[in-house]
């Protein structure tokens, strides 16, 4: 194998690779052997012809298709290892020649990492970040983990309340027919939820235990189950048993209860504390977005098609992974909702865009400011993924290749980039209060 490279305008780079006759000839045998078992002729079995007939007859580059497909990517994999470029597409392969003396040549055309020449990156005006706690804050937090330390009561001496936790049976009926999914049994329902359609919680107040109720209501225009959208049904509801919610008192033994704190005051100053911390968070993570956003606008780079598709390619992959973690079938989803693969892509474009852009950037402000990862903070990071997988952190590492921890290096100095960016923008009076 032996290539050429050149890099040509709009951020990429062609390859013109040359791949030797013994390789070739190796892949026709190949591709010979992979559909001989399709070949039949008068006078031999099926898959028993011999290659010389076969070739006499078809001629020699009859499976020529195939024997390229099998000896370019490995040619490309190895001229790529070979030059000092940084690739960040997927190759784009067009066909040159086979030659006379069995060699042939393709092209191979790549996105590379774009020269990127940033604006002002120090000083980047931000809105101003409010993470101030309020009293009230905290009066939200206590009330929350009251309510998830309250207690259900049975109550059997009054009718159903709002709040009441009523446990109901159900028929649901359209047009006097029972359709899937309107039934159900032992459901606990809270009063005021909003969790049931129209106004179906609210004709249950007032009812007892035992009795049987109908429930007139009418489905969404915009209903998921379109044979059901704004029509309007009926369900028969049988009313088993009615619970209240009783929450703790907010007092010292409370807070002994649900903390570690021994006083109710010392549990509040815990929760401001934690609350600010988030706030605080929050407020950074706002500011580092704002700032980062800013800076990617900024920066000018010739950002090649090739590599926005291949990340385009990257996002479909990821989405479709989280589909399938969430136990449903990309190929379903999409029919679900409409959704073709072209236009999926072309709403993920913009969004590989900017993260293409905004990578290059920080990477670009990285190596301007000398920014790399320590040591510790690489391990660090090993170590969080080792926790992941609960496998032990000095056996893990050991699997990393140098590849993947340079990879892990430069994922770490984008995000000290960031912070960089971050911590020397200037806030603008106006200001963002954090939430």
């Amino acid at each position: 194998m032996s290539y050429t490279v050149e890099k040509i305008d709009g951020g990429k780079a062609k390859f013109t690779i040359t791949v030797d006759s013994e390789t070739f000839r190796e892949a026709r045998t190949k591709a010979f052997n992979k559909n001989k078992g399709k070949i039949s002729m008068p006078g031999f079995r099926k898959g028993k012809v011999p290659r010389k007939m076969v070739e006499k007859m078809y001629g020699k580059d009859i499976f020529d298709e195939d024997a390229i497909n099998m000896a370019a990517p490995p040619a490309y994999e190895e001229a790529r290892k070979e030059s000092d470029l940084t690739i960040i597409s997927y190759p784009d392969y067009e066909m040159v020649d086979v030659n006379d003396d069995d060699t042939f040549v393709f092209t191979a055309t790549v996105a590379i990492r774009p020269e990127v020449t940033l604006g002002e990156y120090k000083g980047i005006k931000v809105k101003k970040q409010s993470y101030e706690v309020s009293d009230s804050d905290v009066d939200e937090e206590l009330e929350r983990v009251r309510e998830q330390n309250g207690r259900r009561i049975d109550v059997t001496d009054r009718a159903v309340q709002a709040d009441d936790i009523v446990r109901i049976d159900f028929d649901g009926y359209v047009d006097g027919e029972a359709f899937t999914g309107g039934r159900g049994e032992d459901y606990d329902l809270v009063i005021g939820s909003h969790s049931f359609i129209d106004n179906f919680e609210d004709q249950l107040i007032g009812c007892n235990i035992d009795d049987d109720v109908d429930v007139n209501v009418t489905f969404p225009e915009n209903y998921h189950e379109a044979s059901l959208a704004g029509k309007p049904a009926l369900f028969k509801v049988k009313i088993k048993s009615i619970k209240q919610k009783e929450l703790p008192e907010l007092n010292d033994e409370f807070a002994d209860e649900v903390s570690e704190f021994d006083t109710l005051d010392e549990y509040k100053e815990d929760i401001r504390k934690n609350i600010t911390e988030r706030k605080k968070k929050q407020a950074d993570d706002a500011k580092e977005t704002e700032a980062v956003d800013k800076l990617a606008e900024e920066a000018t780079m010739d950002l090649a098609d090739l590599a926005i598709d291949s990340q385009v390619d990257q996002m479909v992959q990821e989405f479709a992974y989280r589909l399938q973690m969430q136990g449903m079938d990309p190929s379903q989803y999409m029919k679900m909702t409409g959704m073709t693969p072209q236009a999926l892509q072309a709403q993920m474009r913009p969004e590989a865009e900017r993260r293409l852009k905004t990578r290059f950037a920080l990477e670009a402000v990285a190596e301007a400011e000398g920014i790399t990862p320590t040591d510790e903070e690489v391990d660090e990071d090993i170590k969080k993924s080792a926790d992941m997988y609960n496998t032990d952190f000095e056996e893990y590492k050991k699997t990393l290749t140098e590849k993947q921890i340079d990879e892990i290096k430069k994922d770490l100095s984008v995000k000290k980039a960031a912070e960089f960016v971050r911590d020397n923008s200037e806030e603008a009076d106006e200001e963002t209060k954090g939430e």
